[in-house]
């Protein structure tokens, strides 16, 4: 009978918690360990092209399991993939970072050797991880089990990332698997400060004459879309999201008013959320990209802020009450004052009309407003991709994928990647410019290799336009070197699975997507735009960035 070990140990806690995929870069610091993980019956080695496209791959997993994990090797392949990582912890994503590392004699003798800075501190790069992670350890046979627990309950409350140091005789040292599921800490008893909470609340809902809602990214991340969907169910409020929370509430749903952009919102959806009486905002985060530079008007006098360890009612702060808590009182405080609200709301905008026959970022728009369905998965890469899907109506049960805080472009290739592994069974699309696509197009390769289907709208307007709308329109650093795209798919794949279009008129681009729609096969369709053609709220964006650059 064969010993199991404190690698088979980690295994087995990553599949408890929801993940069956495990992404990253063999090195031969992991490799002892890899042969476990392809001998595992639930878990699946996913190698990808690259450690920095691993970490990406695995935050979109993330964005659709419960969780994430990743594998790289000590030194050089952990640090290829800390930009990633430090974008989970930005936006709040639970990924595992597991670090193969050389033996603990090894570097007890400080030996010089291979990925190391030469200097015989193997915990120089453990100290670089700790500012983009919740949790970190460097696991000993003694300690291994208590630590790989203590991190994975950290990742999983904090919904953070968490880092643990894999010493090869570490991974093979004798572990016996668990006998009870991964424990959690006790949250602090929240009644009192539920109490005190709900009676402020109470004193401004009843004064109310009217009251919307705003709803963003850490409602998802903290599980109460769910209850907020009940909520809006029984109580039509007017509702928005931001950009990176739009999918969070239904847009089919009455009360539904558009995606809030502080100034740069239509009229309408602007006075729908910032006019009410009160303001109810759950996991809202205002960032400058998505609020075109901090432009939003909320009243902190009439705001009630939901975060997911404490909420805000004007200037009184209530710590350690989670998030689930504050939603389900305020569910029944409106639904016990909603008689006395205006609870009408203004249909959301229409996109604008697109002219001529020459494809524009408004007729594309107008064409993928016609192209998703219910239940697909959206995803775009920060540009604009990202700025033109905030102005979409999505179809019920539909999610958008954007990274705007952490904002690395080229995440949304392999995020796809990920997302799609999580979920093979969902119609997930890409919209993605060239300057992005050139920097992780490599994963279009793994994608093949694993025969996923996602289908990819490539903007190709010549370059950076993202930047030349903020900063050097005419500027040589913001060109690019042009790339043929649509036989990208053929030079990464020796039996290529996709087709590929390339599109510079409006009806090439919808009969293209009748074809895509009537056979589900992995698809690259390079969609020509002028090159300073931009959404109207990247314009504002824009505005709003270059002016805060420049001051």
């Amino acid at each position: 009978m064969s010993t199991t070990t404190v690698g088979d140990y980690l295994l087995y806690r990553l599949n408890e918690i929801g993940i069956e995929h495990l992404f990253g870069v063999p090195g031969d610091y992991n490799l002892q360990f890899l042969d476990h993980v392809i001998d595992h019956p639930q878990l699946t080695w996913v190698g990808c092209t690259n450690e920095l496209n691993a970490a990406y791959a695995a935050d979109g997993y993330a964005r659709c399991r419960p969780a994430a994990a990743l594998l790289t090797t000590f030194g050089v392949g952990e640090l290829s993939a800390i930009n990633g990582i430090a974008g989970s912890y930005a936006e709040y994503l639970p990924v595992i970072h597991i670090v193969g590392a050389p033996s603990l004699s090894a570097q007890q003798q400080g030996d010089l050797i291979h990925h190391s800075l030469g200097e015989g501190d193997f915990s120089s790069f453990l100290r670089m991880s700790q500012p983009v992670s919740v949790a970190q350890a460097a696991l000993t046979p003694d300690n291994a089990c208590k630590e790989i627990d203590r991190v994975l309950a950290e990742v999983l409350i904090q919904r953070r990332p968490g880092y643990l140091l894999l010493s090869t005789d570490v991974a093979a040292a004798p572990a016996a698997l668990p006998q009870s599921t991964l424990s959690l800490p006790t949250a602090p008893d929240h009644r009192a400060v539920l109490a005190a909470f709900s009676d402020a609340a109470e004193q401004m809902l009843a004064q109310a004459k009217s009251v919307s809602l705003l709803a963003d990214f850490l409602a998802d991340r903290f599980g109460v879309t769910r209850a907020l969907a009940a909520w809006l169910q029984q109580v039509p409020l007017p509702h928005a999201t931001l950009l990176m929370g739009k999918g969070v509430l239904s847009e089919q749903q009455p009360g539904f008013v558009g995606t809030y952009a502080g100034a740069a919102s239509i009229d309408s959806t602007r006075g729908a959320i910032e006019e009410a009486g009160v303001i109810i905002g759950v996991g809202v985060r205002f960032s400058d990209t998505i609020t075109a530079g901090f432009s939003q008007q909320i009243d902190a006098r009439r705001f009630i802020d939901i975060q997911p360890f404490f909420s805000r009612i004007g200037d009184r702060q209530f710590d350690h009450l989670p998030m689930q808590a504050a939603v389900a009182a305020l569910h029944q405080l409106c639904l016990r004052y909603q008689q006395q609200w205006s609870i009408t709301a203004p249909s959301p905008p229409a996109l604008p009309p697109a002219a001529g026959s020459e494809l524009s970022q408004n007729a594309f728009w107008q064409a993928m407003q016609n192209f998703i369905r219910p239940g697909d998965l959206l995803v775009a890469d920060q540009g604009t991709a990202a700025f033109g899907a905030a102005a979409l109506r999505l179809p019920q049960n539909c999610q958008l994928l954007v990274q705007p805080l952490w904002g690395s472009i080229g995440y949304s290739l392999p995020a796809t990647f990920g997302a799609q592994t999580a979920d093979t069974e969902r119609r997930v699309i890409l919209i993605i410019g060239d300057g992005s696509a050139q920097l992780t197009i490599q994963e279009l390769s793994s994608m093949m290799r694993d025969g996923l289907k996602p289908i990819i709208f490539l903007l190709n307007n010549n370059g950076y336009t993202v930047e030349r709308a903020i900063h050097g329109a005419e500027q040589r650093y913001n060109d690019i070197a042009a790339w043929n795209w649509t036989q990208l798919p053929q030079a990464l794949s020796v039996h290529c699975p996709a087709q590929s279009w390339r599109v510079v008129e409006t009806v090439q681009l919808t009969d293209v997507m009748k074809v895509i729609a009537a056979s589900p096969r992995l698809s690259l369709v390079e969609v020509v735009l002028p090159a300073m053609d931009v959404p109207p709220l990247l314009q504002a964006v824009s505005a709003a960035l270059n002016q805060r650059n420049s001051s």
